[in-house]
């Protein structure tokens, strides 16, 4: 009975291991390579799948989801015979698992080198300050030729980013310096517009202040000059409405002259010709007045005749 017993165990087993190579599941978004007695037969896809035990077997498990792959920085030689290392990021799909599984040995090492070979042709071309300005340029066409190159492997090549230019030391130490200069320089640019500006405001306010200040003044000027004349004409035509004689305005005239001649910055004095009529005019009136008050001053001397002035001797 144990022989028999031990056989029974054994066949169970063996189902059990045929039933599990019978059944293969694949999860979604992968697929596996089938193959009978080392050749391909068939890609499993997404979901339950049934084989032959023993006779297939499942050659490779491919994940048909997109991948990144970093490579590591590549030094690659400009035009202008400078060096700069360059890291790159890759995103490709494989749309093709039997591609991918026997048209080429090892795509992620097939793809990094073709990457750094049409890196080194694109870089040959530019110089430095192309390829740190030129970043989309060399995107596209990297993805171009990638794209093209892993067709026939099953891989489509989605996008191709440049994760860093790191150029020579002194290179960078020259253009951080030239990034200091440009900025010294647009900031003293921008400093001397602004003092410009300020100037020309400055200017145009002094401009309007003068204007204004020669407006007011002419302005003023009009209305005391207006007012002088009102003045004037006032005078006038109160001396007219007046009737002023001859007698009046020399006298008026001589009590003005103690007044032209007040003030300590008065070092001499000229009597203006005028002054004998205002005197005769004076007299004049004086001798008028004189015989209408003789009872209160006094009598008038009365001159001698002409004979006895003459006979009178001169007094020495």
């Amino acid at each position: 009975m144990q022989p028999i017993i031990i056989v029974l165990i054994i066949l169970v087993v063996l189902v059990f291991i045929a039933l599990v190579k019978t059944i293969q599941v694949i999860p979604q978004a992968s697929a596996a390579i089938v193959e009978r007695f080392g050749r391909y037969t068939r890609t499993l896809n997404a979901g339950l799948n049934i084989v032959v035990p023993f006779i297939d077997s499942i050659r490779n498990r491919i994940d048909l989801r997109e991948q990144v792959v970093p490579f590591p920085p590549q030094p690659v030689i400009t035009q202008d015979n400078l060096v700069v290392n360059i890291d790159t990021v890759i995103y490709y799909q494989v749309t093709d698992a039997r591609a991918a599984t026997y048209e080429v040995a090892s795509y992620i090492q097939a793809i990094e080198q073709l990457t750094v070979t049409t890196l080194r042709n694109i870089i040959g071309g530019m110089d430095l300050e192309r390829t740190l300005t030129s970043r989309e340029e060399i995107n596209a066409a990297l993805r171009g030729v990638l794209d093209e190159a892993t067709g026939k492997w099953g891989i489509r090549v989605n996008r191709v980013e440049l994760k860093a230019i790191e150029p020579p030391t002194s290179i960078q130490d020259s253009m951080e310096k030239q990034m200091r200069a440009d900025r010294d320089k647009r900031a003293a640019i921008l400093q001397a517009e602004g003092v410009r500006q300020s100037e020309i405001l400055r200017a145009e306010g002094e401009k309007q202040s003068s204007i204004l200040r020669a407006e007011g003044d002419a302005k003023a000027a009009a209305l005391r000059a207006e007012g002088e004349a009102q003045a004037i004409r006032t005078v006038f035509e109160s001396i007219h409405a007046g009737d002023p004689d001859q007698k009046l305005l020399s006298y008026q005239y001589l009590q003005m002259l103690p007044k032209i001649a007040e003030g300590d910055a008065n070092k001499l004095w000229i009597v203006p010709s005028e002054i004998g009529d205002a005197l005769k005019g004076l007299s004049g009136a004086i001798g008028n007045f004189g015989p209408m008050s003789g009872g209160s001053i006094g009598q008038q001397r009365q001159e001698p005749p002409a004979a006895e002035r003459r006979e009178q001797p001169p007094i020495d």
